[in-house]
């Protein structure tokens, strides 16, 4: 199942408010960059992020899902992005965790 136009224009409003986040369509899905560095993405009308020491720390409560069928990975599911200081906080770490694996 694809996701929604619907729903990734709400994902993309709350993002977009105060973050640089862009998005890239693949195959009816969403990969999502925050200042250039791939962190997620939206997959089946749900907004996941990549396990990071951040993530792991701020979405501790959250549940892990894989993205797609035949995915290796799980990512983080995140529900309360309507938040911008968190995801600002969230996205920020993440970015520092990710340039650490670079």
């Amino acid at each position: 199942m694809a996701t929604a136009k619907e729903y990734y224009d709400y994902v993309m409003e709350c993002l977009g408010r105060e973050l640089n986040v862009t998005s890239c369509k693949m195959m009816g899905e969403y990969c999502l960059y925050f200042e250039g560095t791939l962190f997620g993405g939206i997959y089946d009308n749900r907004f996941l992020v990549k396990q990071t020491e951040t993530s792991r720390r701020m979405l501790a409560g959250c549940q892990l899902e894989i993205p797609y069928e035949g995915s290796k990975s799980k990512m983080f599911l995140v529900e309360e992005f309507e938040d911008s200081e968190f995801v600002k906080m969230l996205l920020n770490g993440m970015k520092k965790d990710l340039a650490k694996k670079n």
